[in-house]
């Protein structure tokens, strides 16, 4: 069984954790992230875009010209596709891009996603986060002693201190063990766990 050090937010080392296996230790596969990736900004799109069809456009009621006799194309509608301020045929419509993921597809992506952290040796487990008060400077100065750079951090229950000392820290996202997923591991190149997060998911997807 892996394990990995535990470090207080100076960077001292404070302790051991025994990682489990089947969460940390598993073989990734590209496409299993990509398409859990994919899924996750799929759902997120508005769907919102429209286009006017004839149905929609207003006006229109009259009949530009009568049917026969004027030496023109015949025309019902002022509206028509075919001029100008008409309606848009096959236009854009609101829909939802998103699809089904099974369950355990998503809690293996998970897995292979902190796999490769800790095999990258991009993975930190932190005692716990103790500022003084939410401001910038005291988590810069935490930030600046661990090393960190573009990196997630994922606390076991929500910090009001640490989320508005590290929100306009660049590259710096906090999240806590029920709010975290694939993407937002992938898109940083570190990872920081709590150790009271590392246990919860640990246990979770065990």
């Amino acid at each position: 069984m892996p394990t990995i050090s535990v470090y207080d937010q100076t960077k001292k080392e404070v302790g051991t954790l025994e990682l489990a296996p089947e969460v940390f230790e598993v073989a990734i596969k590209p496409e299993i992230l990509h398409l859990v990736v994919r899924h996750q900004e799929t759902i997120r799109r508005a769907g919102t875009h429209a286009t006017k069809n004839r149905a929609k456009i207003a006006g229109g009621g009259k009949k530009p010209w009568r049917q026969k006799g004027t030496g023109r194309a015949r025309a019902g509608t002022s509206r028509s596709p075919l001029w100008r301020h008409g309606a848009i045929v096959f236009g854009p419509q609101p829909r939802e891009y998103g699809f089904k993921v099974n369950k355990k597809i998503k809690q293996l992506a998970m897995k292979m996603a902190l796999s490769s952290r800790f095999a990258e040796e991009k993975l930190m487990i932190i005692k716990g986060f103790e500022l003084p008060e939410a401001k910038t400077k005291n988590f810069v100065e935490v930030k600046n002693a661990l090393g960190a750079k573009k990196v997630l951090i994922v606390v076991g229950e929500e910090d009001n201190t640490l989320s508005l000392s590290a929100r306009n820290v660049p590259g710096v996202t906090v999240l806590t063990k029920d709010t975290f997923g694939v993407r937002d591991i992938l898109v940083h190149s570190e990872l920081i766990l709590t150790e009271d997060a590392a246990k919860a998911v640990q246990e979770r997807l065990s």
